[in-house]
């Protein structure tokens, strides 16, 4: 699925020779941006009503977020879905279940 989705993405940019722009970096910087619009449909408003008030905009804002972020891992040689089970992994022996139920305590805090 994942595999399909860069496909699909990377076809767009390819399509409009906007790869010539697509440097890690600005990559990146553009990730953060979106990231960064999705966060601001959230400002001065409980979740609840954000998700009520913002439902279509909320989905186009991660669909942003992660169409950058599979560009990256393409053009970075990074598998996204052994990236994240690699990262679960590591998040799962930084934060054992015995230490880390119920709390929000970092791991450097148990």
């Amino acid at each position: 699925m994942l595999d399909e989705l860069i496909k699909k993405i990377t076809a767009f940019r390819d399509a409009r020779d906007w790869g010539q722009f697509h440097n890690p970096k600005d990559l990146a910087i553009s990730l953060n941006l979106e990231a960064s619009e999705l966060l601001e449909l959230f400002q001065w408003k409980s979740s609840e009503e954000a998700i009520e008030q913002n439902k279509d905009k909320l989905q186009d804002e991660l669909a942003d977020v992660l169409y950058y972020v599979l560009l990256i891992c393409h053009d970075l040689g990074i598998e996204p879905k052994e990236a994240l089970l690699k990262k679960i992994k590591k998040n799962a022996d930084k934060y054992p279940v015995e230490k880390s139920y119920g709390s929000k305590k970092k791991y450097n805090e148990f």
